[in-house]
């Protein structure tokens, strides 16, 4: 995943910061198709999850950093979404279920959004 510090992110374009975003969330969302059907702890699904706990790991605390121009509201949905996804990723990697269902279908629609 990408390290960039919160001041190297602000000098980009928005155009620029947002497809960077999609192609993040677009390489989750591969990860997590390339991952159905394989068992819990197979590496395809480790794989994909650790991927999507990063990104989700980031986005939240980027969601959280004071200089954040985003809504409030909106950064508290995200926030939210993000609390989520890494609840249903845990439960995937504790073999509770490796149904990806819907681990895909949000993050394609929080990608869907930055386009």
């Amino acid at each position: 995943m990408y390290q960039f510090s919160y001041s190297e992110i602000l000098e980009d374009s928005p155009k620029d910061c947002r497809q960077r975003e999609y192609d993040l969330f677009e390489r989750a969302v591969d990860l997590l198709r390339a991952a159905e059907g394989y068992p819990s702890q197979s590496p395809e699904m480790l794989g994909a999850i650790v991927y999507l706990q990063r990104l989700w790991t980031f986005l939240i605390k980027d969601l959280g950093h004071p200089e954040n121009a985003l809504p409030d509201k909106l950064k508290g949905q995200l926030i939210s979404i993000g609390l989520w996804v890494m609840r249903e990723s845990d439960l995937v990697v504790r073999g509770e279920h490796n149904n990806l269902n819907a681990l895909i279908d949000i993050n394609v629609l929080i990608k869907d959004g930055l386009k």
